[in-house]
Parts: structure tokens; sequence; C-alpha cells
């Protein structure tokens, strides 16, 4: 660990930096953190005044939806409505560089998470340190990538340090997506709110095989 600013940076492998990130999250603080695509902002997505600091810290537009992060197939269905989705279809996206836009559950309720939505792009990232997060936390993470509004995304974290003093703690994974800049376009943002339709909102990593996959499952873009 090093201290830059005033903000704590931790090795992603450090044997406590699961738990630290994990109590920083429940504590309400924003944290910057690796995913299998780019760097993200990162609090407890139930948490108002956590969600609150997100938006301001990134200077986004409240109006701009963010997504949610969790651990496995049963979480996509609890905070999101998939009755219409098989099983096969979600293992077969998931984990990886997906986001799946849903309608949201009734335990989705914090009021200023998407507030002109009912909708939440929901991600269970390829990625061991944020699969081991949200496992610890055992709640969904919000997730944004960690930028200011309508700036670049960000591969190392050395590209977003203007950010530092606003954040709980910075956890570095390394160079992502292996320093490619076509990369840093992150997930492919895929609306499968409707039965037997998607609807591609944001083309992003693995963007063709992910519509390959949706096809084969018999759905029709629109």
């Amino acid at each position: 660990m090093r201290i830059e600013s005033i903000t704590k940076i931790f090795d992603c492998k450090e044997d406590n930096a699961v738990s630290t990130a994990s109590n920083l999250l429940l504590n309400e603080e924003v944290i910057a953190v690796p995913t299998d695509t780019i760097y993200g902002l990162a609090c407890s997505a139930n948490c108002p005044e956590a969600i609150k600091k997100l938006y301001s810290i990134k200077g986004r537009d409240a109006a701009k939806p963010v997504a949610i992060c969790v651990s496995n197939i049963s979480d996509v269905r609890k905070w999101g409505k998939a009755e219409h989705l098989q099983d096969d279809l979600l293992h077969s996206l998931l984990p990886g560089p997906v986001t799946l836009v849903l309608e949201k559950t009734k335990y989705l309720d914090n009021p200023y998470l998407n507030p002109q939505t009912r909708k939440i792009g929901i991600r269970i990232p390829k990625h061991e340190f944020m699969n081991q997060l949200t496992q610890m936390l055992d709640k969904p993470v919000a997730l944004t990538s960690a930028n200011f509004s309508n700036e670049p995304s960000s591969l190392r974290i050395e590209e977003f340090e203007k950010l530092y003093s606003r954040l709980g703690a910075v956890f570095n994974g390394g160079v992502l997506s292996n320093g490619l800049e076509v990369n840093r376009s992150g997930s492919t943002v895929i609306d499968l709110s409707q039965s037997g339709v998607f609807k591609i909102i944001r083309p992003g990593i693995s963007y063709e095989k992910i519509v390959e996959i949706l096809k084969k499952n018999g759905l029709s873009k629109i």
C-alpha cells in the first residue's frame, strides 16, 4: 500500500484488499475498482448517500443511469426482472463484458439510483477481485466508469488521478484490457427487458460474440 494525496491505494492482490473494499462500501464510500473491461467507480447500490456521492464525484447528470454488479445469476434475478430469460442464456452471457438491462425489482429501492427509469443495467464482471467483492458484500454494487463524464475511460489508475482525493480508496488491478485503446468502450450494453427480443444500447467489447449468442437463443434484434 502507498499513499498518494489523501487517498489510499491498494494492490488488489493484497490479502486484505477485498475485505477493505467491502468495509468501505458498507461505510458509504466511493472507491475505484478494476473490472474485466475498464476501471470503475463503485459504491453500495442501495445506499442513497453513496449514490449521491458517486454522481457528485463523476460530475454526472443524475438522469444518466448507472449499472450494478452482482455475484451470480440468482442475484441477476433478484435485482432485475428476468423471468422471461432462460438460465442457459444468462450463463452463456455472464460473467463477461456485457451489461444486461432489465426492469428493476422491488428489492432495488434506492430512490436516487436511476430515478428516471424503471430499468437497471446488471453486470457480473469476469474479474476475480470484483467477484470476491460482490460475494463478500452480498449487496449490489453500483458501478460507473472511473473518469469525469464525457472523458475517456481508464485502463490504468494513473489516468484518473484527479479523482483520487474524493475517493475512499483506489484498488489497483494493473493495466486492463491489455492496454488496448480499442477496448476503452467498456462492456456491451443490451436491453433484455422484453421477452423474445433484444436492443443494443451500446456496442462494446465482444459485441459480435454477444449478439451471436442472443440470436442463437432465439432472440430478435429491435
